[in-house]
């Protein structure tokens, strides 16, 4: 069976035809996050032939991923395997005859330019702003096209970021979200749901590669409504964007205010996150959100709140976080991510 033959249905589809599949058989992907979204973006990149493969996690599989994030199983959360090697093992049983590279680690402002050029499209399988908002400076600096996807709850989105031709995601999002957000270990998540979405992000994913025309809007789904809306973004662009008008990259500048700062505590076994641009928080809604994963217990300056047995996150109302049980910052930042969101 020739390499092309594998793809023979996909071939028979007009808008990829062999020209198609040949460009994918060439292309580089590097999707950032192994988790929910993902997992299933890789899984189709995977199948569908495209040739070299990246994928960016800090993670390692945990029972509760397995109810959504669909390369893992139960062996891979006993032996607590990397996300990024879980799915680099799985993937290579699916389709040998691609590269799947499996990179352990905290994507941010020191590593982000080296892991993230070099690749015909950015994937984000993330979870969080500000590493999207990192891997909208890459790509508007090298020109990369991306496709941003998010999914909590029952809600989802996602979109096509070309640099110079869409609004960059600076456009649409011009600051960071204050406060604490929703996320899946706050409020939840539906694996049909992420299934949904990483779905359409490997589809424009392909559509990227092969040359076809990409979705100008920014869409929306809830599975549980079962409704959808569709948001025309591509008369968007923003004339005074820090990102993609000014070439400002205040996300890869250290010295830049949207920096968030972890300083390991002397002796203390505690990582202290501490944003540069500060928010007054409401500690009660907050607080509400926080008692449906863990102890919450706080006054008017701060919530202390218990999430596993040997951590204790302390959020102050100046918006400043201390990880308590941990010297580890990329752990903490996971806890960070997991429960405080933004």
């Amino acid at each position: 069976m020739s390499n092309l033959e594998r793809y023979s249905r996909q071939i028979l589809f007009q808008g990829i035809g062999e020209d198609g599949q040949r460009k994918l058989l060439k292309s580089r992907v590097v999707v950032v996050g192994a988790g929910a979204l993902g997992t299933v973006i890789a899984n189709h990149l995977v199948r569908s032939g495209v040739g070299n493969i990246r994928m960016i996690d800090r993670d390692l599989v945990e029972m509760s991923n397995l109810q959504r994030q669909t390369l893992f199983d139960e062996e891979d959360a006993i032996l607590h395997l990397p996300k990024a090697v879980a799915a680099q093992n799985r993937l290579n049983k699916i389709n040998s005859t691609v590269t799947v590279e499996a990179v352990i680690a905290d994507l941010n402002l020191d590593n982000a330019e080296e892991l993230l050029s070099g690749f015909d499209v950015i994937v984000d399988g993330t979870d969080n702003f500000m590493t999207r908002f990192l891997i909208n400076d890459v790509a508007v600096m090298f020109e990369t096209p991306w496709v941003h996807g998010a999914a909590v709850s029952s809600r989802g989105m996602f979109a096509v970021i070309k640099p110079g031709v869409t609004p960059c995601y600076r456009c649409l999002f011009p600051h960071v979200p204050t406060g604490t957000g929703e996320t899946c270990d706050t409020v939840g998540v539906l694996s049909p749901l992420t299934d949904i979405i990483g779905s359409f992000q490997a589809m424009e994913t392909i559509k990227l590669l092969v040359g076809a025309e990409t979705t100008s809007n920014l869409e929306q789904i809830d599975v549980w409504d079962v409704s959808s809306m569709q948001m025309d973004i591509s008369q968007g662009r923003n004339p005074n964007c820090p990102a993609c008008a000014k070439g400002q990259f205040e996300f890869l500048d250290r010295s830049s205010g949207q920096q968030v700062v972890y300083t390991t505590l002397c002796g203390r076994d505690t990582v202290q996150i501490n944003p540069r641009k500060k928010s007054d928080l409401d500690l009660k809604k907050a607080a509400e959100a926080l008692r449906k994963s863990g102890r919450v217990l706080g006054n008017e300056f701060l919530l202390r709140f218990s999430p596993e047995e040997d951590i204790s996150i302390v959020v102050f109302k100046e918006s400043r976080v201390l990880i308590h049980g941990t010297n580890d910052v990329t752990r903490a930042k996971m806890l960070y991510s997991k429960y405080i969101g933004n």
